[in-house]
């Protein structure tokens, strides 16, 4: 029963985050219109055989809009999480490694950073280079390095602790080596559900970013900006914030959904 309850999870996670995958990688090459391009003769425009999701208030495709908005939000999302981990990761290793000073000194400062989160962070950035995609992306990679160092902190001490890392240290094997032969391997596994929840945060906080103006600036499709523009036509035209809210939601739904099957079937404890 718990089998299948998990299979399923994990079957419906990656459906969904198929799904937003597929659209993101097809808008790289085609969309059914423009989605930049405006109409203003077919504004407002209901779902139809040519508009299947409708049209917004300048008349462009919802339907191309939604894709090239998947395309943004999963491009931020994999790379701020790219940068998240790339800097948490070494560090929590190093940490765990070393403990003493070092230890202290990195915890600490990642305890320094948790009081800067990805809106703080975005706000000041955006006041000194201008809202874009990237400063995004950099506000919400400098807010999830603590994450990912707690996490790789944690494995590092667990396989820290184990017999053949001790022969390995008798046997004066250096320690970069230690970490990426035994230690990465071994907390893989916990990094790779740190990276799934980490990306459905992401998309949330790329949204949020966007619906604040904080974000990839206008005509350029963003979920969060779409919702931001539809709030004035919620009374006549509902499709405006129902298709990148059920995108929204279906992205996030789906990371989360594979983070938690992943971190059942990598822990049979917590399954149990």
């Amino acid at each position: 029963m718990k089998k299948a309850r998990l299979q399923a999870q994990f079957g419906v996670g990656a459906l969904l985050v198929g799904l937003v995958a597929v659209m993101a990688v097809l808008a790289f090459v085609w969309t059914p219109y423009d989605p930049v391009h405006a109409i203003p003769e077919h504004r407002l425009e209901g779902i139809s055989a040519q508009h299947w999701l409708g049209t917004d208030q300048y008349g462009r495709d919802m339907l191309s809009r939604i894709m090239d908005g998947a395309r943004i939000s999963l491009l931020v999302a994999v790379a701020s999480v790219a940068l998240s981990a790339l800097i948490g990761v070494p560090l929590g290793i190093w940490a765990g490694m070393s403990r003493g000073w070092v230890d202290q000194v990195t915890m600490r400062s990642n305890d320094l950073l948790l009081a800067f989160p990805a809106l703080l962070l975005a706000i000041v950035f955006t006041a000194v280079f201008g809202a874009s995609m990237w400063i995004v992306v950099l506000a919400i990679g400098i807010a999830g390095i603590p994450g990912f160092a707690r996490v790789a902190r944690v494995g590092a001490m667990q396989v820290m602790s184990q017999d053949y890392i001790l022969s390995a240290r008798v046997s004066q094997v250096p320690g970069p080596v230690i970490a990426w032969r035994h230690v990465l391997p071994n907390i893989t596994a916990t990094l790779t559900v740190q990276v799934s929840v980490a990306l459905a945060l992401a998309i949330l906080a790329e949204a949020g970013l966007s619906f604040l103006g904080l974000g990839t600036p206008a005509p350029y499709a963003s979920w969060g900006r779409m919702l931001q523009s539809s709030q004035a036509y919620l009374a006549t035209a509902p499709h405006l914030a129902l298709w990148p809210g059920l995108a929204i939601a279906a992205a996030v739904l789906g990371f989360n959904l594979l983070g938690d099957a992943l971190r059942d079937a990598l822990n049979p404890r917590r399954a149990r």
